[in-house]
């Protein structure tokens, strides 16, 4: 490519005036003994510069009447000036002209004012013209001599710039570095010098190294970054270096930056894997996450951990930092915890698990003294963990459970729920455990007072209740909460007297008289089973008729009171049914209906627990990583025997061995990577206009890369090409292309970054504008093609619980709404197509899907880059004209989201076959 490149750093607008002043205006204005006019004239001049004007008589004005001014914003604007003003003639000589500039620049060098010397080293940084930089060489010396660090430092940065374009010039510069380096005190300074050592003689740098890698402690952070990227890249590309210099990593380690701290930790886990290496790297990862204050960077080094845990081969060691991990939950911030404690569980096991259910225990504790939306959510990450713990080793249950039965009275209506879900498994699982927990559950009972906390703690109670004793205890209990019987009569008659009063111990009857028929229904169930295992285990006549009458006055007081006016809501014909169905299992005791209320109940809670333990193994597998897949006969290769080719790309070459050792899967093949850029190249113009564009198009996770392609297809120059750029929806320009002047037939790439702000579809379009010749009056413009930035490029699939997804369903309030339109006839395959396209996850089980049905239903979900959660609920039915029927509901908490997935799915469906 031979694009006519401008050594242009700078990008200012073209001001509001509309009119261009003429050449003799700014000669007068140049000229004016005023230095404010001065500035303005310059300012002017360098604006029409950069938009393709060209004034060459008045480069002799500038140096006559400006560069002798001694005013620091006239020098700036020089700088500037000198940068963007050609230096050359038509046929590529220098101006004449220009030995004058170099003359006053060799002046600023030796200027008495540091800020004008480091202005002026920064601008010989910029320019391209060896025949101008030769003649100041010895003043830039020199200026490695100031007294000020702010010289010095721009000085090494004109050295390095210099050598690394014309070395010719300053061939002895790493020499003069190595020997600038031993007499530097500045840290800025040292640095900028060590970096250029890096990049022209490593040796020197290395030699460098060997000399004070006893002093690194001492040494300013943005020297250490330096000194630990280099010894990373010394070390994988010789590994028999790696003795020589890891001593210097694990100096880093202690360093006081965090930055190094991260740095230094991620560079010894790439260069080392022995225990004592992972575990040294892995403690520097909790100090940051205790130390640093940043929310961000303390989940960015939990997901170094994680990448560590999925490791076969550090996974033993971090397993040995269980407890010190469990440290992290000491932050604040909710999301840190959560990350925390899912990694804790991965990693407890049965030596450390009791430790880890004490410290569980005293977080869950302090609980009980805060207040807020995020304690609840803490306690409830904390009842989580406790559970997996006691499920996974139920020696340690006995402790859990009576402390998380506490939590039964809470207000937190998700936290009893979640503990009652514990119970329920933990006793269904260990039988040794049911009366510890039916004990605790019942103490608590009279506690508690939420709905559908009281339904399930009545069927755990109702089911494990198998003794006489217990049974007895637990319908006492029942009749307390209920409050006096008959129901309806003592209604009427408290009402008479006007004496009623609340009372916490009737949570059962404040129910009831809200209209809540199904806790009503729930505890005539329990009952029913109380009574029909009371009568099994007890011999006494009398005690089995006694209980079970009892049993029937306070089912049919339920619906008798249902059917009158008293309470807020009536029964409804489903919680009345069964009520009645009750009364008559306890009237006729029927074999078959008997063995359902002793046995049904518990058998389907086993096929449940079974169920949800495949579906979590099944979700471990997909996203296990780092299994070793390495067959008994595959080739072992060493990389100290590996041949390297010297012309071969700078790559990781130990990164890429540890990799194919592991059997982590290897990179795409080059024709792979190929097709899939290909299918992100946008055509932005017609291949006829005389300015061909196009886009490839890169998501990232926060930001879109924009790699465009621009061709000149006309016999022109085409001068001032600037691409305008526009965008629609919660995308962010963050940078304008910068104009550039193509040759005939020549053609540059322009790179830009937007970011997103949000996951919803959004639209980037703009034109290419240009100048044929020297004048505006023919600029041109090309419109360019919309691009559309696919809202699934920032989706991606996630799963969670029954429970949090109707949580969810009912706290997002946009919904939308879409009909399915399609050829698919087969429900299935349609769903298959919805969830490759959405990038969603199938929450329903494969057992509820299986199976020859006319009708499908589904539950869908997924998470965005931005934390942003996406629920839809699919029902199709199968139509006799042939294609499936239906809708699809999206819930999201903002509108964007939910209008650009049904959007998505409408533009999809109609080409699926």
């Amino acid at each position: 490519m031979t694009s006519a490149e401008q050594p242009c750093f700078c990008l200012l607008s073209a001001g509001e005036d509309g009119d261009l002043p003429t050449e003799e205006t700014l000669r007068n204005e140049l000229e004016n003994s005023d230095k404010r006019l001065k500035a303005e004239a310059l300012k002017k001049l360098i604006r029409l510069i950069i938009n393709g004007e060209r004034y060459p008589s008045l480069l002799m004005a500038v140096i006559r009447f400006v560069m002798p001014v001694d005013d620091h914003e006239i020098k700036k604007l020089l700088l500037i000036f000198w940068e963007v003003v050609p230096k050359t003639t038509g046929d590529g000589k220098l101006m004449q002209e220009m030995i004058l500039v170099c003359d006053a620049y060799r002046k600023d060098l030796q200027h008495p004012n540091e800020f004008i010397r480091g202005s002026t080293l920064r601008f010989l940084c910029k320019l391209k013209e060896p025949e101008l930089i030769e003649p100041l060489m010895p003043s830039i010396r020199l200026c490695l001599e100031h007294r000020h660090a702010y010289v010095r430092r721009n000085a090494v940065l004109a050295i390095y710039t210099i050598y690394k374009n014309f070395d010719m010039l300053i061939p002895d510069a790493p020499e003069l570095m190595q020997n600038y380096l031993e007499g530097e005190q500045d840290a800025s300074c040292k640095r900028n010098a060590f970096m250029m050592l890096i990049h022209v003689d490593q040796n020197r740098a290395l030699d460098y190294l060997s000399t004070c890698i006893d002093q690194m402690h001492s040494f300013n952070d943005i020297l250490q970054l330096v000194i630990v990227e280099l010894v990373y890249n010394v070390c994988h590309n010789n590994p028999a270096e790696r003795s020589r210099f890891i001593r210097a990593i694990y100096q880093m380690l202690s360093s006081n930056s965090g930055a190094v701290r991260y740095e230094a930790a991620g560079a010894l886990i790439m260069l080392s894997s022995t225990p004592m290496a992972i575990k040294a790297a892995a403690q520097c990862y909790i100090e940051l996450i205790l130390k640093e204050s940043d929310n961000n960077v303390k989940l960015i080094v939990l997901d170094r951990l994680v990448d560590l845990k999925h490791s076969p081969s550090t996974e033993k060691v971090m397993r040995e930092l269980t407890m010190d991990f469990l440290r992290v939950l000491a932050t604040p911030a909710l999301e840190v915890r959560r990350k925390a404690l899912d990694l804790v569980m991965d990693l407890v096991t049965s030596r450390n698990v009791g430790e880890v259910v004490q410290v569980l225990r005293k977080e869950a504790s302090k609980t009980n003294d805060g207040s807020g939306d995020d304690n609840s959510k803490y306690r409830q990450l904390l009842v989580r963990a406790l559970h997996r713990c006691s499920i996974k080793y139920p020696e340690v249950a006995p402790q859990s459970i009576p402390l998380l039965v506490e939590f039964l009275s809470d207000c937190d209506k998700t936290s009893a729920m979640s503990v009652l879900e514990f119970v329920r498994e933990a006793v269904q699982r260990h039988e040794s455990l049911r009366s510890l927990a039916t004990d605790k559950v019942m103490e608590f009972f009279p506690l508690i007072s939420d709905a559908p906390t009281l339904r399930a703690a009545l069927w755990v109670l109702g089911e494990y209740c198998t003794d006489a004793a217990s049974i007895e205890n637990l319908l006492a209990r029942v009749k307390v909460s209920l409050g006096e019987l008959p129901l309806v009569d003592s209604e009427l008659r408290l009402a008479g007297e006007e004496t009623r009063k609340d009372n916490k111990d009737t949570a059962l009857r404040a129910r009831l008289l809200e209209g809540k028929f199904f806790v009503g229904a729930a505890l005539a169930a329990t009952l029913s089973k109380l009574a029909i295992r009371y009568s099994e285990v007890v011999e006494d006549e009398k005690k089995k008729n006694r209980v079970c009458a009892e049993v029937m006055l306070i089912i049919s007081s339920i619906l008798h009171l249902g059917r009158t006016s008293l309470p807020a809501k009536k029964i409804l014909e489903d919680d009345a049914e069964r009520l009645g169905v009750c009364l008559q299992v306890l009237a006729e005791r029927t074999g078959l209906v008997m063995d359902v209320f002793r046995q049904e109940s518990r058998n389907s809670l086993e096929n449940l627990l079974i169920s949800q333990n495949e579906e979590e193994e099944k979700l471990k597998d997909t996203t296990k990583t780092g299994v070793t897949t390495i067959q008994v006969d595959d080739p072992i290769t060493f990389s100290q025997l590996t041949v390297t080719d010297e012309n071969a790309s700078d790559e990781n070459r130990l990164e890429a061995s540890l990799l194919a050792a592991t059997g982590v899967a290897a990179k795409k093949k080059e024709e792979e990577v190929g097709q899939t850029k290909l299918s992100k190249v946008h055509q932005l113009t017609g291949l006829c206009d005389a300015v061909y564009a196009e886009a490839y198009v890169h998501v990232h996770q926060f930001d879109v890369v924009f790699d465009m392609l621009v061709v000149n297809q006309t016999a022109d120059v085409l001068q001032g090409l600037t691409v305008e750029l526009a965008t629609l929806g919660n995308l962010k320009l963050m940078e304008r292309p910068q104009p550039c002047t193509l040759a005939p037939h020549d053609f540059t790439n322009i790179k830009t970054n937007i970011k997103v702000a949000s996951t919803e579809n959004a639209v980037i379009f703009g034109n290419i504008v240009y100048d044929v010749g020297s004048s505006q009056a023919d600029r041109s413009c090309v419109v360019l093609n919309d691009i559309h930035i696919d809202i699934i490029d920032y989706i991606n699939p996630a799963t969670c619980s029954d429970k949090e997804f109707r949580t969810m369903w009912a706290d997002f309030e946009w919904e939308n709404k879409v009909l399915v339109n399609t050829n698919v006839k087969d429900p299935r395959i349609y769903l298959e197509k919805l969830l490759s396209t959405t990038n969603m996850r199938c929450l329903t089980p494969e057992r509820a899907l299986s199976g020859q049905a006319t009708f499908l239903a589904a539950n869908l979900y997924a998470k965005s880059v931005f934390g942003e959660d996406a629920l839809a609920n699919i029902s199709l039915e199968v139509t006799e004209s042939g294609p499936v029927s239906g809708h699809i509901r999206i819930r999201t908490r903002t509108q964007g989201m939910a209008l650009s997935l049904g959007d998505k799915i409408n533009l999809s469906q109609k080409n699926w076959q």
